[in-house]
């Protein structure tokens, strides 16, 4: 049984639902953190959603707002992501959210 630490990235350059982690065939992940960056000092919302293996939806944050120039951690307890499993981020406007999922693989 390996346990490799990673982490996804990304740029929410639009509005679209885009996204940032898949966990992989053969393994669980323990997503420890969620860091979302605004850089454009005007704020604006994130939603992130947890897509399973079985195609259902779950919000985990819907419409949270972010304040501008802050960078905020959305977690407060850890999430266990099964095989199949996506994380999804949408920005409320583009080009100014970034956002860094960490966890650790177990496979």
């Amino acid at each position: 049984m390996a346990n490799n630490y990673r982490s996804a990235k990304a740029d929410l350059t639009n509005t679209n639902n885009t996204t940032v982690y898949t966990c992989p065939t053969g393994a669980t992940a323990i997503l420890k953190s969620i860091l979302v960056t605004e850089d454009g000092n005007t704020g604006t919302n994130i939603s992130i959603t947890l897509t399973t293996s079985g195609s259902a939806v779950f919000n985990l944050f819907k419409s949270k707002s972010i304040a501008g120039n802050a960078t905020t951690e959305l977690l407060t307890s850890p999430i266990v992501l099964e095989a199949g499993d996506i994380i999804k981020a949408q920005a409320g406007a583009g080009n100014l959210l970034h956002i860094i999922l960490s966890m650790l693989e177990v496979s």
